[in-house]
């Protein structure tokens, strides 16, 4: 088992994971100051959102948005999910009569397929020698919960591997419910 983060790599403030959905971009930032968050790592194959709600999570602009606000940006493209397996919880969504930006929870199938084909393979190592010691790092995706989204097993398997805390960024209207 590799060492704890601490041990490896010196304090980390923590890890928070957060959506793009339910968000504008001045509550987006909001989020990310009130988390004290120095580095955002985009989880997204695509990192464009469709609509005009959403245009503020496109990757120039968000970059730019983040650059003016002294956040740091990286994209790690490999703890993306595949587009195969976009489809298969695509298709669990359909099963259950749910959209992608209404899902709560992912399928059981599309986990065990993430977990055995992107997240045993990814270089955790590398993506925590990249985490910054003095604030915290944002995991980013689209779906404002964080269950529904794979960015959780992220989160789950650096708590596991590596001892990490992880907190998750909720749009106002779904840290009500919770």
């Amino acid at each position: 088992m590799p060492p704890s983060a601490s041990a490896r790599h010196g304090p980390i403030a923590r890890v928070v994971t957060i959506g793009v959905y339910e968000f504008d971009l001045p509550s987006f930032l909001d989020a990310l100051r009130a988390h004290e968050v120095g580095l955002v790592v985009d989880v997204r194959q695509r990192r464009g959102v469709r609509g005009a709600r959403y245009a503020w999570a496109n990757s120039r602009r968000l970059q730019q948005a983040l650059a003016e606000e002294r956040i740091a940006y990286s994209h790690h493209r490999e703890l993306a999910p595949t587009t195969e397996l976009r489809r298969l919880q695509y298709a669990a969504d359909d099963r259950n009569g749910v959209g992608k930006r209404s899902r709560a929870v992912l399928d059981h199938a599309y986990v065990e397929g993430y977990v055995r084909e992107v997240l045993d393979r990814a270089d955790l190592d590398a993506l925590v020698a990249e985490l910054p010691a003095a604030a915290a790092t944002a995991l980013l995706c689209v779906e404002a919960d964080p269950e529904a989204c794979h960015r959780s097993l992220i989160a789950a398997r650096l708590t596991e591997r590596y001892g990490l805390p992880v907190g998750h960024v909720r749009p106002l209207r779904l840290s009500a419910r919770r």
